[in-house]
Parts: C-alpha cells; structure tokens; sequence
C-alpha cells in the first residue's frame, strides 16, 4: 500500500504542475527546472494527468490546462451563490473598516442588493438584501458601470432618468462619464453626498474568470466617521477586498495594468 504521505506528496506535485501550466505552456523540462524535479517524476504526473484530461499535450511536446478543467470551471460556476460566496469577504472588511459592506449586482439602470454585512457601530447605515438603488449617484453603481464596455456603457446611459436626490447629485450624462472616466484610473468609485445627505461610500468592481465585471461592493457610514481626509485609507480596503473576491472568482489581473496608488 502507497504510504498516505506519498500520496499526499504527488496531489501537492499534481497541482503546483496545473498552476505552473496556467499561464503558458511548458515542455515537460521547463516544468522540472521550474519546480525543481527530477525529469523522470515530472514525466509519471504528466502521463498520469493527461490520462485525465487535466491537461494536454501539444504538438511540439509542450503542455497545457486540459478540457477537463475548463469542464469543471464551468460546473463551478454554476453552483456558485455569489452573494453567499461574497460573505466572508464582507465580514473581514466591516473588521477592518467597521462600516456596513454590501455587494450588488446590476438590474436594468438599477444595482440590486445581494448580499451585506452590517457594521459594528450604533449609528450604522442599514442595508437589506433586494434593496434597489441607482448606479449613476451610488458608490456600486458607478464602480460597475465604469468597467463596462463601451456599447453596453452607452445603452445604460441612454436609458437612465437624471432625478435629483441632493445638491451633489450628477445630473448629466457629461457629468457621469467624466466621473466614470477618473473612477477607471483610480480603481474605485466613491458616493459623496449623492444619493443621500450625510452618506459617504466607497466601491469598487468585482470580475469573474473572464475579466468581465459581475458586481461591485461598497462600504458606506456617515460622512464624519468616513472623512474626505480619511477616503484613502477606506478605498484601500475597498479595492482589496473586491480585488480578494475576484481572484477568488478566478479573475488573473494583468500585469502590465497596475492600478495608481490611492492617495
């Protein structure tokens, strides 16, 4: 019998191969020289992989992620319930931040609450599950819709109806992608005062394994406990747990895109 640490062993060695193999495909000796293994173990996993269909054998020799993975990928996400899934990363942000976290996906030129956590203080803002709000005056609204593509971007603006709710209230659509446009290069979108007075958020996008925006998650707490002064250290956390959920989800950031640092 193979000992129970042995095996072990090879379903450590069989995974650091799928991950070294996901972003590009190696030659069974740039795989040995890169996780430091003899040629002949590497050759033993690779055969024993590719008889399962987790990887595959290119024609010059190289390998690569296999069918099966992406098989497995798509079931995966087809149980998931990402307003369950988003919890735990709702709780370790209202721990650091102790405001209420919530996570939204879009509706029609709605956002639409899925999932939140509520925040550790007295004052705190309320925040139910199924809560409608608008995407052009609130923090999620704007950090979804700025990653969105162009053409669906312009269909979403065409159909919003401008409603003032405070004196800070983007009224225009002029306005709104200017805004949208600094939200892109900053990484996250912050409602100041816009949807209601005294309210401050700040969110951030969330993206699933195929780089696409699938909601956004905000903080939100009265404006003197979220100090404009103080806007930077919250969207650090923002933007670290949206970045946290999406890795989860699957999303690989491109490196050559690095977001400025918040100030």
């Amino acid at each position: 019998m193979i000992p129970a640490r042995y095996r072990v062993q090879v379903l450590e060695r069989s995974f650091r191969i799928l991950d070294a193999l996901a972003p590009e495909e190696l030659s069974p000796a740039e795989l040995a020289l890169r996780l430091r293994l003899h040629k002949s173990t590497i050759h033993r996993l690779l055969v024993v992989l590719e008889g399962q269909r987790f990887i595959r054998r290119t024609i010059d020799g190289r390998y690569g992620l296999g069918m099966k993975l992406i098989e497995m990928g798509s079931r995966a996400v087809e149980q998931l319930d990402l307003g369950e899934h988003a919890i735990p990363f709702l709780q370790r942000l209202v721990d650091e931040t102790g405001e209420t976290a919530h996570i939204c996906v879009l509706s029609g030129t709605e956002m639409v609450s899925i999932a939140n956590v509520a925040g550790r203080w007295t004052l705190r803002t309320p925040s139910t599950v199924g809560r409608r709000t608008q995407t052009y005056c609130t923090a999620v609204g704007k950090a979804f819709i700025a990653c969105m593509q162009p053409q669906l971007l312009d269909g979403l603006i065409a159909r919003i109806q401008f409603v003032r709710h405070t004196r800070r209230t983007i009224m225009t659509p002029s306005a709104l992608r200017a805004q949208l446009d600094s939200i892109r290069r900053r990484g996250f979108a912050v409602d100041d005062e816009e949807a209601e007075e005294g309210l401050r958020c700040i969110g951030a996008p969330i993206r699933d394994y195929t780089g696409n925006v699938v909601a956004a998650l905000s903080i939100a707490g009265p404006v003197f406990r979220i100090q404009k002064g103080k806007v930077g250290a919250y969207a650090r956390a923002v933007t670290a747990a949206a970045d946290n959920l999406s890795a989860d989800l699957g999303y690989v950031k491109p490196q050559s895109k690095r977001r400025r640092k918040v100030s």
